[in-house]
């Protein structure tokens, strides 16, 4: 490419970034209800529906999980349509799709119901959480998508504060059914628009230096198969089980080790806060470090959070310690899904790329809670869970520095 048409296109990106920023800011709105009305309201809502609708704690979050499988299996499809089509209809069908499960929901008056109502919730999630919006990101925000990614995802890291306590004010004021109904009118009054009118009907079409914010060495472009394919899989995949895990269990775990159950939930609800500032940080120094490395941190991060998760053991800043460094690799890991594939695997069919790494990740996240359940069959003191989950957290640092160690060489 020639020298004036680089300052041409890089001249078109500055004239289109308060634009494109104004599409961020309103997909991330978006983001922000749909993670909130179709993955946080479960941890809220879950015991009233449990108790209204005569099923059981086991068929509830059994339902749940059934919807991430969902996801997964549907996920690949997602992504090769936006390759295709771009994302304004996927992400629109997505937010049809979630109000439609919530509907569903707000209705439900049995075992079917319910399950019905989570796996399309499970079909929305794949259609409108993180990958779908990556790959709609990635085909309109050319050189600057590292930086969009980062700044979907701090609005994204605000859901569950925002609707676990609307989802408690309602549950208290007009009750869990109408809950879903109101949620299901967030989809169609606020989601659908964003999703129809803030996203161009035609992708814009990717250029070379527009990989991830960064130049893209022509030695780790290679096609989407491989080992290095299947390495980043697994590391993702794995990253995935623990935070699926840790959510779902943190403050049992956290008790267990001796802190008093009021230090373990004001402790673990800082979480999502560092999350953030993990994210506000990796957006502040984007500019100046490849996505490989910042992947390269945020693995390494974890592993050493929790190696401080062993040694816990009552103190209750050494939990302090763990939320933060854990919080700060979770947060940042959000990131490194959407921009660490771009510059192993180059641009091309980007969509299709996310997807197939989004399935396995949904997987693991979906059996994680009830595979820490089987574990504290053989540990019910919760003493051994906290090593095995730092033996996967060092697992999956092998297997993404594997993936890095095994793109370099071809």
């Amino acid at each position: 490419m020639s020298a004036r048409s680089v300052a041409a296109s890089a001249g078109h990106r500055r004239g289109r970034a308060p634009y494109l920023w104004r599409r961020v800011c309103a997909l991330g709105v978006a983001q922000i209800v749909s993670w909130g009305t179709l993955f946080y309201t479960i941890a809220v809502l879950g015991s009233a529906m449990r108790a209204d609708t005569g099923v059981g704690e086991l068929w509830l979050f059994g339902s749940f999980t059934a919807g991430l499988f969902v996801s997964g299996i549907v996920s690949p499809l997602v992504g090769r349509a936006i390759d295709a089509r771009g994302g304004r209809g996927v992400l629109a069908a997505g937010s049809l799709c979630g109000a439609l499960a919530c509907a569903v929901l707000a209705a439900a008056q049995g075992p079917v119901s319910v399950l019905l109502g989570w796996v399309l919730a499970g079909v929305a999630m794949a259609g409108c959480l993180y990958d779908p919006a990556f790959a709609t990101l990635h085909q309109m925000s050319g050189g600057a998508y590292r930086r969009a990614v980062t700044a979907l995802t701090l609005f994204g890291g605000f859901a569950s504060t925002v609707f676990w306590p609307l989802s408690l004010y309602l549950q208290d004021t007009v009750g869990w059914r109408m809950s879903y109904a109101i949620y299901a009118v967030l989809h169609l009054a606020l989601c659908l628009p964003i999703h129809v009118f803030g996203v161009p009907v035609k992708r814009r079409e990717s250029t070379p230096e527009c990989a991830a914010g960064t130049e893209v060495e022509a030695s780790v472009q290679h096609p989407h198969g491989g080992p290095t394919f299947v390495w980043l899989a697994v590391a993702l995949s794995l990253a995935a089980f623990i935070s699926s895990a840790i959510s779902a269990h943190l403050i049992g775990l956290l008790t267990a080790t001796g802190l008093a159950a009021r230090d373990a939930v004001l402790i673990g609800s800082l979480i999502g806060p560092m999350q953030v500032a993990g994210r506000i940080m990796e957006f502040s120094f984007n500019r100046h470090v490849r996505a490989l490395a910042v992947g390269s941190f945020a693995f390494a991060l974890m592993a050493v959070a929790l190696a401080a998760f062993t040694q816990v053991r009552g103190v209750w800043i050494v939990a302090l310690a763990f939320v933060i460094a854990y919080g700060w690799a979770n947060g940042i890991m959000t990131i490194v899904r959407g921009t660490v594939p771009a510059e192993l695997f180059g641009q091309r069919d980007y969509g299709a790329l996310l997807g197939r790494l989004a399935l396995p990740q949904f997987v693991f996240k979906a059996v994680a809670p009830f595979a820490l359940t089987l574990l504290f069959l053989t540990d019910p003191a919760r003493v051994l869970t906290p090593y095995a989950l730092l033996l996967l957290g060092v697992l999956a640092l092998v297997a993404y520095r594997t993936a890095a160690s095994v793109a370099r060489q071809r």
